[in-house]
């Protein structure tokens, strides 16, 4: 079972509050805060939309350019040992490391239903 819905390209992760007997969502990957809170997975979907809606209306409203969850760039920092077998490994399938470690990366977020295309 997956925790996470997704709407306007944000993509929110699910939890119960079993003391509020409440589903509560934050959505994941930008630095603004947007939560929201629903009674049933109807409810809650409807209050993800409008935190969304809301978020993105705020934004033109004030000006400012919404957050989106990625960017497309990455930087990591990785044991040289693990760099040196990502080169070997890219370059033994015909890739570029670039293109090897976000085909290794895309194929980890779809195991986990967290892929945009899932």
């Amino acid at each position: 079972m997956t925790n996470v819905i997704k709407y306007q390209g944000y993509t929110a992760r699910i939890e119960f509050d079993a003391e509020d007997e409440v589903f509560v969502g934050h959505v994941l990957g930008i630095a603004d805060r947007i939560s929201f809170h629903g009674e049933s997975v109807a409810e809650l979907t409807d209050a993800f939309h409008v935190a969304v809606d809301h978020y993105l209306e705020d934004c033109r409203a004030t000006g400012r350019e919404p957050l989106k969850p990625a960017s497309g760039r990455v930087l990591l920092r990785i044991p040289p040992e693990v760099h040196a077998a990502a080169s070997i490994a890219a370059q033994a399938s015909g890739k570029s490391l670039n293109q090897w470690a976000a085909d290794a990366i895309a194929r980890a977020a779809a195991e986990n239903s967290l892929h945009p295309d899932h």
